[in-house]
């Protein structure tokens, strides 16, 4: 029997369409999630950053401001998972919402069992990210420099999360992190868009091949001096990508 104490995954419905975020609310209100709604997107947007939620499920058309706008805000203010919904099917709107900070997306009409799933998979990968760093912050003392990759002027401090470029932090998104740390933590080795995929997102998530590739090109106009000629991230045209530096060492104490 599940312990009544159990602190429940919370998640906030931003949708303005009645009988969607009602099914949405049901849904998940089955699977032991708590949620919130809001219908406005100024609203939204508000309480989104005020905290205290495990996932934003985020639809994309909305009154007051867009979802992307929201995303936007959302991710310059807190790292929380952000779940896009939209009904539309071109690709532009899709990478356009990645673009913004998004860490998936979901189109209509979706099955129950693929909405409960996305967003479980999400939370418990981020609570796994969270929980890990908090420990170790923890239980060891390392120095700043300890465990650090260092390619040119790139430098990753996988303790801290935290990527410079030439001593400027760069702001990532946690997918953005976690997939530029596993490229660089495996120098010259090419790996796949499904590879990717399923170290990043998770195999058990049911998602697009495209979410890799636009991460990519996020990840190459922050810290790459020319994106359309990347010296880290480099595509290996047919078989994925691979990640080459210069001077590259991981720095251990």
């Amino acid at each position: 029997m599940a312990n009544e104490n159990t602190v429940k995954p919370r998640i906030l419905i931003i949708e303005d369409d009645d009988t969607i975020a009602e099914l949405e609310r049901d849904f998940l209100k089955i699977n032991g999630l708590e949620t919130a709604r809001e219908s406005d997107g100024v609203k939204g947007m508000e309480r989104a950053v005020s905290g205290g939620f495990d996932l934003i499920l985020l639809d994309l058309m909305l009154p007051g401001i867009d979802g992307y706008e929201i995303c936007r805000l959302i991710r310059d203010k807190i790292n929380v998972p952000i779940l896009m919904v939209t009904a539309r099917g071109e690709e532009t709107d899709k990478v356009r919402g990645l673009g913004l900070g998004a860490d998936d997306y979901i189109t209509k009409p979706f099955t129950p069992s693929e909405l409960v799933a996305r967003i479980k998979s999400h939370i418990t990968r981020f609570k796994r990210i969270t929980d890990a760093a908090r420990l170790t912050a923890t239980v060891s003392t390392p120095s700043p420099l300890e465990g650090e990759i260092i390619a040119g002027d790139l430098i990753i401090n996988p303790v801290t999360r935290r990527v410079f470029i030439s001593e400027t932090e760069i702001e990532l998104a946690n997918k953005e992190y976690e997939l530029l740390f596993f490229l660089a933590s495996n120098p010259e080795i090419v790996f796949d868009k499904k590879k990717l995929y399923d170290k990043i997102w998770g195999e058990d998530m049911y998602g697009d091949l495209n979410t890799v590739k636009e991460h990519i090109n996020r990840l190459r106009k922050k810290i790459e001096k020319d994106p359309a000629k990347p010296e880290h991230i480099q595509t290996v045209w047919g078989a994925g990508y691979r990640f080459l530096g210069w001077d590259y060492k991981i720095s251990l104490k």
